[in-house]
């Protein structure tokens, strides 16, 4: 009989919680077992700002995906984001050891060693160190084993966060006795189920818009070349609304999502939208033009600074992200977010549809991230992907985390 093994991909966000349970059988077999959503608490821009009340959201949203599926989970992959992420392209180099010039595998460990070895303050901690490829005397190449040259490079695409921002989410999973396996930054878990390896060869930029914040992943070639967090989401275009409106949160929250465009077009001048409809006491209208330009404003700055984080990389070329840009999250729901997407940033845009091997419902945008969580739950990380184990950091914090 195969061994199985019952794993929680959640992602505590700024505005909700997503639990989804994956049942792995062998090597190979993946089903979906239960899911849940619930409002978040206590977290502000994907960061935990109150543990209490963020873990007794976390605790009920794993507690009924485990009731609905009438399982336990054995393990937890969890979702990372916040502007707290930093990433830095580091290259490792060594000159070949044989003197035959042959490369071989002590001198592929030591230029990947090379090019891991900065040392972060005590203050930070490494979540991914992602490989890109190497060079044999400045010839790239995907495999360098076996092949002649003097000296071999490797770069990584290395993300490191706060300690205390990362140890406190790992608190949260801790607190209900569970195990977290590995932390994935919520763009690459996204990234991973959205594109196809063609679509990653080709370039594409995967932007992944939450309640509080953007997360986004830039494929060149095939390898992850930057990855960036905005500390702007849907959460900011809401607030917009109720300052500028002069309404509630509530009512501010609804015209976004009933009446909301990411974009202004003449004809909205000429219509208006009503809080409740109903035309009862207290039902205002509200020109549909103050809605789009607010919402159009926040948007576009979203894009906007995307924009100028890629074009200081020198990775803005449109030649060399042809599959363009996937967008992803709770607020890429918003009507014409393509558009404005497209506008900002010169590239073809799309809101992504979800995979069709799941059911209808989770192929909603926002649950990319914990059906990406799933993905390397199943298929473990490749050596152009690599994840720094969260491991030796939980034993490091482990005398700090007092549960």
């Amino acid at each position: 009989m195969s061994h199985s093994r019952v794993v929680g991909a959640v992602e505590i966000g700024t505005s909700k919680v997503a639990v989804l349970l994956g049942e792995i059988v062998g090597e190979s077999g993946l089903n979906i077992i239960g899911h849940s959503a619930s409002s978040s608490k206590g977290v502000k821009k994907g960061v935990v700002t109150d543990l209490n009340a963020a873990s007794d959201c976390v605790h009920a949203a794993i507690m009924a995906a485990e009731k609905n599926s009438n399982s336990r989970i054995d393990e937890v992959f969890l979702a990372q984001t916040g502007s707290h992420l930093i990433g830095n392209f580091n290259v490792g180099t060594t000159n070949v050891s044989a003197p035959d010039g042959v490369i071989r595998s002590v001198d592929i460990d030591a230029a990947k060693a090379d090019a891991k070895r900065r040392k972060l303050p005590n203050t930070r901690t490494y979540i991914h160190h992602i490989q890109n490829p190497f060079s044999v005397d400045d010839q790239l190449v995907e495999n360098p084993l076996s092949r002649e040259g003097r000296r071999l490079q490797v770069g990584y695409w290395s993300v490191h966060g706060d300690s205390d921002i990362v140890s406190d989410s790992l608190r949260v999973i801790r607190g209900i006795d569970l195990d977290v396996s590995d932390m994935v930054i919520s763009s690459i878990a996204s990234g991973a189920v959205l594109l196809q390896d063609s679509e990653k060869e080709n370039g594409a930029l995967v932007v992944d818009i939450g309640g509080g914040t953007t997360d986004y992943v830039l494929y060149r070639k095939g390898y992850i070349v930057k990855t960036g967090v905005v500390p702007v989401g849907g959460d900011h275009i809401t607030n917009d609304l109720s300052i500028g409106l002069r309404v509630g949160r509530k009512s501010a929250e609804d015209f976004k999502v009933k009446h909301g465009r990411a974009y202004y077009q003449t004809g909205d001048k000429d219509e208006k939208v009503w809080t409740i409809g109903d035309l009862t006491i207290g039902d205002r209208e509200y020109p549909l033009a103050a809605i789009t330009k607010i919402i159009e404003a926040r948007v576009s700055e979203i894009f906007d600074i995307i924009k100028a984080e890629l074009e200081v990389a020198e990775l803005l070329e449109p030649m060399d992200i042809a599959s363009g840009i996937v967008l992803t999250g709770g607020s890429a729901r918003l009507a014409g977010i393509d558009e404005v997407a497209k506008r900002c940033l010169g590239l073809d845009a799309t809101v992504s549809e979800g995979s069709v091997d799941v059911a209808e419902e989770l192929r909603q945008p926002e649950y990319s991230t914990v059906l990406g969580l799933l993905h390397y739950a199943l298929t473990g990380q490749d050596a152009s992907q690599e994840m720094a184990k969260p491991s030796s950091f939980l034993r490091k914090i482990s005398g700090l985390l007092n549960i």
